[in-house]
C-alpha cells in the first residue's frame, strides 16, 4: 500500500539549487506524495522558482533558522510519512518507494535515517570526498545510531507531533542531532536505511570544504561538551575518525620537536603512523576505492589524514573557547 509521504523542504536563498532539487523530487516514480516548501524570507529568486513546481510553498515573514521552517512544514503538511530533506538534496526516482516500503515494516515509534549517495551531485574530487566519507560515517551503525541527519530524516507524522519538533532556538547547524537525542531519551528508536539516498550539491573548492570542516567541528564541540559525550562514537564524529585527528596532533608533534631540537631522528615515526592510521582506516578505503577508483582513493586517504584534520582541530579548540568562556 502507498503510504502518502510529504516531503518537507526548508528553503533560505536557495536559488542556485532549489529547482534542481525539485525537479528531482517530481521526477519520482513514486505516486502518492506531495511535496512542502517553506521558505525562510529568501531576497533571491528561488521563490519565484519553487512557483514553478506543483508543491505547498509556505513563506515565513521573517528569517526565523532551519528549525523553524522545517517544523512549519511538518505541521502543515498531510502525509502520514514525513521526510525531512534540504533544498540542495536531489532524490532518487526510487527513493520514496524505497522510504514507503522502509516505514510500512516498522512501528510509529521509529526514525529513519537516509544518507548521500556516495558520488555527489558536482562530482569534483572534494565534493565526492565529502559524500563518501559521510555516507561511510553514517551507515557504520544501521541498527541504534547516534542520530539521524536532517538531509535525510523519515518519520511517522504522528512521532513529529508527539515531539517538540526541532529546537527552533539552538546553535545555527546541528540541529538534527539535538532533535534525534532528544527523541532517543524520550524511547523513540533510531535506524538507518543506507538505500535511501539523496545527491547532495555541495558546491566546495578546498578552502570551502575546509571551513566547513572548522564550522561543524567548532559547533559539535560545543555541543558535545554541554551534552557531556565529546569523546562518544557518533556518525562522522566516530571514534574512527577521532583517531585519525590525534594520529595528526601526532605527526604534527613530532615535525615541531625535531625542528626545536634539531634532530629529525623521529621524523621516521612519520610514514609508520602514516601506514599504521591507514589500517586503522582500511573500512573507509576500500569506500573511496568503491566509489571512484584507486587515484581518488589514494588522494582522498591522503587528504582525509594530512590536511583535513587541521581545521577539525582547530574547529575543536575553537568549540573548546567558546564553551570555557561562554561567548
Amino acid at each position: 500500500m502507498e503510504k502518502q509521504i510529504s516531503v518537507v523542504i526548508p528553503n533560505y536563498n536557495g536559488e542556485v539549487t532549489i529547482d534542481k532539487c525539485l525537479e528531482a523530487a517530481f521526477a519520482s516514480t513514486y505516486k502518492n506524495f506531495e511535496v512542502v516548501v517553506v521558505d525562510d524570507a529568501s531576497d533571491d529568486r528561488s521563490v519565484d522558482i519553487i512557483k514553478q513546481y506543483p508543491c505547498k510553498l509556505l513563506s515565513l515573514d521573517k528569517r526565523s533558522g532551519t528549525s523553524k521552517a522545517r517544523n512549519t512544514g511538518a505541521k502543515n503538511c498531510s502525509g502520514e510519512i514525513v521526510f525531512f530533506i534540504d533544498s540542495d538534496c536531489l532524490l532518487q526516482k526510487d527513493t520514496l518507494t524505497i522510504v514507503n516500503e522502509t516505514m510500512s515494516a516498522l512501528a510509529p515509534d521509529y526514525i529513519v535515517g537516509g544518507t548521500y549517495a556516495q558520488v555527489a551531485y558536482d562530482d569534483t574530487f572534494f565534493n565526492t570526498f565529502q559524500a563518501v566519507w559521510i555516507h561511510y560515517s553514517e551507515t557504520r551503525k544501521v541498527t541504534d545510531p547516534d542520530y539521524i541527519a536532517a538531509h535525510a530524516m523519515i518519520m511517522f507524522k504522528k512521532t513529529f507531533e508527539e515531539s517538540r519538533g526541532f529546537p527552533e532556538d539552538f546553535m545555527p547547524i546541528i540541529e538534527d542531532v539535538e532533535y534525534t537525542h532528544r527523541l532517543k531519551r524520550s524511547g523513540i528508536k533510531l535506524m538507518m536505511n543506507p538505500d535511501i539516498q539523496v545527491r547532495h550539491i555541495f558546491g566546495f573548492t578546498l578552502s570551502g570544504s575546509l571551513r566547513n570542516a572548522y564550522r561543524k567541528t567548532a559547533y559539535w564541540t560545543l555541543y558535545s561538551l554541554h551534552n557531556r559525550d565529546l569523546f562518544s562514537d557518533s556518525g562522522c564524529a566516530s571514534a574512527e575518525f577521532k583517531t585519525n585527528v590525534a594520529l595528526y596532533a601526532v605527526i604534527i608533534f613530532l615535525v615541531l620537536i625535531s625542528a626545536l631540537l634539531q634532530n629529525y631522528i623521529l621524523i621516521w615515526l612519520i610514514p609508520v603512523i602514516i601506514i599504521g592510521n591507514a589500517f586503522l582506516s582500511r573500512k573507509l578505503i576500500r569506500v573511496f576505492l568503491k566509489a571512484k577508483g584507486k587515484v581518488f582513493a589514494f588522494f582522498a586517504f591522503l587528504y582525509y589524514a594530512l590536511l583535513y584534520p587541521l581545521p577539525v582541530g582547530l574547529g575543536t579548540a575553537a568549540g573548546m573557547m567558546k564553551y570555557i568562556t561562554g561567548k
